[in-house]
């Protein structure tokens, strides 16, 4: 007796919109033809909207609609709570705690993929966020067709289709779906895009979507061409040699890379190296502007045997060779700690020479504080008893156990602490006090500390 053929769970990300609408149903229009096929209706409610319990109602009639009808399909939903920090962008946020649902669902039951119903507008539009961001290659790259994640192959075979297409095939077989009403939010930066750049992009330029695309997949081959070369680049950089620079032998010296050889490279795979090292020896990303900073800087300092220090970075220049270790808190000396005055009137970097950096700010949609607040602000020193609040409705505590709950590290404690009046407004490594954040919906600002590289 032949043995029949081994069972296959097919996953798809549904949240009840069209297009992943149209892809569940064609999976499993699809899947229907192939015997001990299932598919999964994965379906994500954030809770964000006041009608994301309707959008789960939707899902689990239309799901057991097409069961009905002898489709393979059932559904399978989970619930998540967004937890939102201080200038976190709730887009991002939310997408985060959908991945992580999407790929604990299809781990618990054993799925061998994950479909997501992403498009060539989506794609396009990725590309030009990125761009208008200043976005490295793998950003520009855009949104990757097939990936495995952690175990989860995630697929989207619609990713080189137009949106006519989706829009055609719903039409032809009836499908009702649902319209999220955030996506006419002008305030999340993709909605701006469609509703008010796309149309005038397209009727200026018809082949925008199909063109933006095809380049966003021509970058990603060439970052898979680029991770090659820096593979076979890296490697030859990190001697073990290079790790014995500290006269205490009982004291292990900082993970090294040398300088010289590296500034022998062309400028693109300098730029690579340096970030794919960085990457590995500190396990933070580099910031693109450091990036472009450090890729011209180290060299002419290797060129005139000079000694470099930048502290925010960790890293360090001696006898051509780049180290990191873990950054230790700025030190400013008693002269330097008093306090300082600034007036913020707009979005930017506020240099404050006597703290040795500058303080960020950027419009946000939210977790900020109103502009109102920063028109006259005092950055002062850390001199114990400030209280901090990390959320609305959780009391105020030391800025000692808050670190210490949080787990920040003493090096990421460094910089000065923002007032506005008597009122804590910012704490680096903390981010803003829950008492002065902005009403929802309400212009708002967020704020980062920045120290400078420290040179000599």
């Amino acid at each position: 007796m032949m043995a029949g053929p081994e069972p296959v769970c097919i996953a798809v990300a549904y949240s009840g919109g069209r297009d992943s609408t149209a892809l569940l149903h064609a999976t499993a229009v699809a899947a229907r033809d192939w015997p001990g096929t299932t598919v999964l209706a994965l379906h994500v409610h954030h809770g964000l909207s006041a009608q994301a319990d309707d959008w789960l109602r939707h899902a689990e009639a239309v799901c057991e609609s097409w069961a009905a009808e002898g489709l393979p399909v059932r559904l399978l939903s989970r619930c998540v709570s967004l937890s939102l920090s201080a200038g976190d962008s709730v887009e991002a946020v939310a997408r985060a705690a959908r991945h992580a649902a999407l790929q604990d669902m299809v781990l618990e039951v054993g799925a061998d993929l994950l479909l997501l119903a992403h498009h060539r507008q989506d794609q396009a539009e990725t590309l030009l966020l990125q761009a208008l961001r200043s976005g490295g290659l793998a950003g520009l790259a855009g949104i990757p067709r097939d990936v495995v994640r952690d175990g989860v192959r995630w697929v989207r075979p619609w990713l080189e289709h137009p949106r006519s297409a989706i829009e055609t095939y719903v039409a032809a077989h009836r499908l009702d779906y649902i319209d999220d009403d955030s996506n006419a939010d002008p305030r999340y930066a993709r909605n701006l895009l469609r509703m008010s750049v796309w149309p005038a992009l397209v009727g200026a330029f018809p082949d925008a979507e199909a063109n933006l695309a095809a380049s966003a997949r021509r970058l990603s081959a060439a970052l898979a061409v680029m991770a090659a070369w820096r593979g076979q680049a890296l490697p030859p950089l990190r001697s073990p040699a290079l790790t014995a620079l500290t006269d205490d032998a009982a004291t292990p010296a900082p993970a090294a890379l040398d300088a010289c050889l590296w500034a022998t490279q062309p400028a693109a795979l300098r730029r690579e190296t340096l970030r794919h090292w960085y990457k590995q020896v500190s396990g933070q990303v580099m910031p693109a502007t450091w990036v472009e900073r450090l890729a011209e800087e180290v060299p002419r300092k290797v060129a005139g045997q000079g000694v470099a220090q930048w502290g925010a970075l960790g890293l360090s220049l001696y006898r051509g060779v780049l180290n990191w270790a873990r950054p230790a808190a700025v030190k400013i000396d008693a002269g330097a700690a008093t306090d300082a005055g600034l007036s913020v009137c707009g979005a930017g970097d506020w240099p404050v020479t006597t703290w040795g950096g500058c303080l960020r700010v950027r419009e946000v949609a939210s977790g900020g504080v109103p502009p109102s607040l920063l028109t006259e602000v005092v950055l002062r020193q850390r001199v114990g008893g400030e209280q901090f609040q990390m959320g609305a409705g959780r009391p105020p505590r030391s800025l000692k156990k808050q670190f210490q709950a949080l787990g920040v590290p003493a090096w990421q404690r460094g910089g000065p602490l923002v007032f506005a009046g008597e009122q804590l407004l910012y704490v680096p490594g903390l981010g803003i006090d829950a008492r002065a954040l902005a009403a929802q919906g309400t212009p708002q600002w967020s704020m980062e500390w920045l120290p400078d590289a420290i040179s000599q």
